[in-house]
């Protein structure tokens, strides 16, 4: 399968993931960005802004013959690669059009109202509806209902990996090193602040994603090193850091997200979930400090779950799945 990759020069993790997935699950001829990201090509940003980036290439297609691909994906819900979509649609009109829609707003296509373009999506749908809709935040009560919509959540990059670090070499306690926003974060960090090794190790109120002393590679080897760490939701109810505390061996406090996600992780044996009250948050971090052996149990299943089902490569082969039926139906 070939496919036409559209997508948006910001900053976009699904987009990202999809991209770096797609290339490692198809091959590098098989997926064409356009136009070209070099961010995709060029090891130009840190983590996560690196997620699109697999490995060091020179992107050829100086032309491109848009008739040759099997399927064209809108790969952002942002206003600069709905316009490259726009104008090159009377040239892809025969192959199957997919939208990934990683916005953290409920409504397909609700980002585009977010960032003010929402005019030119509907303008655009009104012209040429979407064959599939990919959904991250996918409620199955609002979704289900639309026929070509598949939730398509985040996920960790294949290509990366982080040392799961032993149980004397965890130096912190509990961790949420996370914006204090919504609210839900906020109450968080106030039932947090005074509590285990919280005040020390930077879990406080006013962090920033400018201010983290935490950054790229090192971000990551800092949460391996955590005992426990809390995941709530941000302004959806996926975030990275559903995905990255598995990948770095550390038992995860997490409330249950509200959207669909296929072979989710599952209470008690990937992930601990918590009251959307977290009324018995303290107590369940408490609990599972003092019980060593069950939580490296807990955190030994949620990698292996994770490698299984949840990188990016695996979220390419669902994708290229879900298209091929299309395809075959016609």
């Amino acid at each position: 399968m070939k496919i036409l990759f559209i997508n948006s020069k910001s900053f976009d993790y699904l987009q990202d993931l999809t991209y770096s997935g797609l290339i490692k699950y198809l091959g590098p001829n098989n997926i064409i960005d356009y136009k070209t990201n070099f961010k995709y090509h060029l090891p130009i940003k840190k983590y996560p802004k690196n997620l699109g980036f697999t490995r060091f290439s020179i992107p050829l297609h100086l032309s491109i013959d848009f008739g040759s691909f099997d399927a064209v994906i809108l790969g952002s819900a942002k206003q600069d690669a709905l316009e490259i979509l726009s104008k090159i649609l009377p040239k892809i009109s025969n192959v199957p059009l997919i939208f990934i829609d990683g916005g953290d707003r409920e409504e397909i296509g609700g980002d585009f109202e977010r960032l003010g373009a929402k005019k030119e999506y509907l303008n655009f749908i009104n012209k040429r509806p979407f064959d599939i809709i990919l959904k991250r935040e996918y409620i199955p009560d609002l979704h289900d209902q639309i026929h070509q919509a598949y939730p398509l959540p985040f996920s960790f990059p294949h290509n990366i990996t982080i040392n799961k670090k032993v149980e004397n070499e965890k130096k912190y306690q509990v961790s949420f090193w996370a914006q204090q926003k919504p609210a839900i974060r906020e109450k968080a960090l106030q039932l947090l602040k005074g509590q285990f090794d919280c005040d020390q190790n930077g879990t406080s109120l006013g962090q920033n994603f400018k201010k983290y002393k935490r950054k790229g590679s090192f971000y990551l080897e800092e949460l391996s090193k955590c005992k426990v760490a809390i995941n709530l939701r941000g302004g959806g109810w996926d975030t990275m850091r559903y995905w990255e505390l598995p990948a770095a061996g550390t038992l995860m406090i997490s409330q249950q997200p509200k959207i669909l996600i296929p072979n989710n992780f599952e209470n008690g044996k990937h992930v601990i979930f918590c009251n959307d009250s977290l009324d018995d948050l303290l107590d369940k971090i408490n609990f599972y400090l003092n019980n060593i052996a069950l939580r490296e149990e807990i955190t030994n299943q949620a990698k292996l779950h994770l490698l299984k089902y949840h990188l990016n490569s695996c979220r390419a082969e669902y994708i290229v799945n879900i298209i091929k039926k299309k395809i075959t139906k016609g």
